[in-house]
């Protein structure tokens, strides 16, 4: 009753709402020209690298002109992408998942000018700050997950690397000479809140060593129910050790049970699990979401470790440029590179793309899933 007698109406409960929690509804934000159109989009095409026009049974046309962005933005460029959007798009912009800007014209006129426009925009060092590309067959823009910027468990940087292979892919960001698309992602742990699962070509940061136990501050610092219950393997167990002749209450980690994840760390500061020369990465392939043509993917472990070279990661700079080069080359027009691994046999795969073979890379995981489960929605009936 005290709801109503507010003013709540439970038949129309949006009336009158006054609030700032939560999002406003989406389609506030739709341009006029996708909002008119919503559901009558007939096709769409890719004009040019970077560049795409939707078309509507309606006769109306909407021109995307698609531009690489950075997962981490400062507030002065977010500015300058909304003084584009209100100089060209009447303020409408839009992000993709993988982290690139649309801007929106609903006229072939306005493309140009856009472009244009984006294109004069440089950084101080001379590079592009909107490069135009990321559509069809092409680089695209890479994800990644925060790395050594504000992650307490990452076993290799995110923005470094991502820097590093997107400065010696870029052209083919702004090109379509590959096969297909080539979606690469980036996670800096095992804990993967990046896509690597299931992209063409994945960097993955992979700790080799278990957690170091600072047993004089455990028991002060931490939770030991919390720590022991976080482990996914039930590799920590409580335990009692000797420090500086007293007794103290810590826990012990089966090493041989841990899978390096981190996750003890996140429950117990006093389980650290960086370490400079067991940190590194693992390069991963062969994944994909689509179902086109054949199945949806999990990427294959591919090269078992490369070490954190920073600034620049050179050796996993060359092995993505080995990989990508011997795809471009080899593969047949619109085969994802985990098809064309598997047409070739990975034996060849590995051969051509210059990659050295270690029992390492043997996949013996076999669930029981793997046999029961329809494992992908492309049904064939």
């Amino acid at each position: 009753m005290a709801f109503i007698s507010s003013g709540y109406d439970p038949e129309n409960p949006m009336k009158d709402r006054i609030t700032d929690i939560g999002p406003r509804k989406f389609d506030e934000f739709y341009p006029p020209v996708i909002k008119d159109n919503k559901g009558k989009w007939l096709y769409h095409e890719i004009i040019e690298p970077g560049v795409l026009v939707h078309v509507s049974e309606t006769g109306d046309e909407v021109y995307t002109v698609r531009v690489g962005g950075c997962r981490l933005m400062s507030v002065s460029h977010i500015r300058e992408i909304c003084e584009i959007a209100d100089k060209h798009c009447d303020g409408y912009v839009r992000w993709t998942t993988r982290n690139n800007i649309e801007f929106m014209v609903d006229s072939k006129e306005k493309v140009e000018p856009l472009k244009q426009d984006l294109l004069s925009r440089k950084q101080v060092g001379g590079g592009y700050k909107f490069p135009v590309g990321g559509t069809g067959a092409g680089i695209t823009n890479i994800i990644h997950t925060q790395g050594w910027i504000h992650c307490h468990t990452p076993a290799t940087d995110a923005s470094g690397p991502v820097k590093a292979v997107m400065d010696d892919l870029f052209e083919d960001f702004g090109k379509m000479r590959m096969p297909a698309q080539v979606r690469i992602s980036l996670a800096c742990c095992l804990n993967m809140c990046g896509a690597v699962h299931c992209s063409d070509i994945a960097i993955l940061g992979y700790h080799r060593k278990p957690p170091m136990l600072d047993h004089e501050y455990l028991d002060k610092m931490c939770e030991i129910p919390l720590a022991i219950s976080a482990c996914p393997t039930a590799a920590i167990k409580p335990a009692k050790v000797e420090v500086g002749g007293a007794t103290l209450k810590s826990v012990a980690v089966n090493n041989s049970r841990c899978m390096f994840c981190g996750n003890c760390y996140t429950m117990c500061p006093s389980m650290p699990l960086s370490d400079k020369e067991g940190d590194g990465i693992v390069l991963m392939a062969g994944g994909k979401v689509s179902n086109r043509i054949s199945n949806p993917k999990f990427s294959k472990v591919v090269v078992a470790f490369l070490p954190n070279e920073t600034p620049r990661w050179p050796s996993t700079v060359k092995t993505i440029r080995q990989m990508v080069e011997a795809y471009a080359a080899d593969a047949n027009k619109y085969e994802r590179l985990g098809d064309w691994a598997e047409r070739i046999g990975w034996e060849r795969f590995f051969d051509k793309c210059e990659l050295e073979f270690s029992h390492h890379l043997i996949d013996d995981f076999r669930d029981p899933a793997y046999y029961t489960w329809r494992q992908t929605t492309n049904f064939k009936f």
